[in-house]
């Protein structure tokens, strides 16, 4: 498997630019939220409100960290493997973005998981009591959305011949 420089460099940037507002909209969340403030932005609709997330949404394997580190460490080596064997071809490019949406978006919670046990949530959507998220949260949500749509609509089988293993990667 051939290394591409240019590839490399641009997802590394995709994904840093990601973790970059993550990090500090929840820094920002834990500076004026944490006090148990809540901001209305939307009366009635949105909110910013601090949450300290030791789960899942809707606090399913709530403290059972170990499970998030596995799940996260895999799908990021997962992405790295794939964006490695990616064709620098122009029609891959939707992908690479798509991947470093979701890989951003992963490392963006993980660095809170393994820093402090928890992730910082801080947007909540009230009309339906949709769990509290964060902006990490949204770029895997918007990453994953957009994938799917990828595989509907763009792609075709044959586009991801370039994952079956060849006889010279060994």
């Amino acid at each position: 498997m051939k290394l591409n420089v240019k590839k490399s460099i641009l997802f590394a940037l995709i994904s840093a630019l990601l973790i970059l507002p993550d990090q500090w909209t929840k820094q920002l969340a834990v500076q004026y939220l944490s006090d148990g403030t809540s901001i209305p932005l939307i009366p009635d609709i949105l909110y910013l409100l601090y949450v300290e997330n030791r789960g899942a949404a809707f606090g399913i394997l709530y403290g059972r960290q170990w499970i998030f580190y596995i799940i996260t460490i895999v799908v990021l080596f997962s992405i790295l493997y794939i964006v490695g064997r990616t064709p620098t071809d122009r029609r891959y490019r939707p992908l690479l973005l798509v991947s470093g949406l979701i890989f951003g978006g992963a490392l963006g919670n993980f660095i809170d998981r393994v820093r402090q046990a928890y992730v910082v949530d801080f947007i909540y959507f009230r009309p339906i009591d949709f769990p509290v998220f964060n902006v990490a949260d949204i770029f895997v949500t918007v990453g994953c959305f957009a994938l799917v749509l990828l595989f509907l609509f763009y792609y075709k089988d044959d586009d991801f011949d370039f994952l079956k293993r060849r006889k010279d990667d060994h």
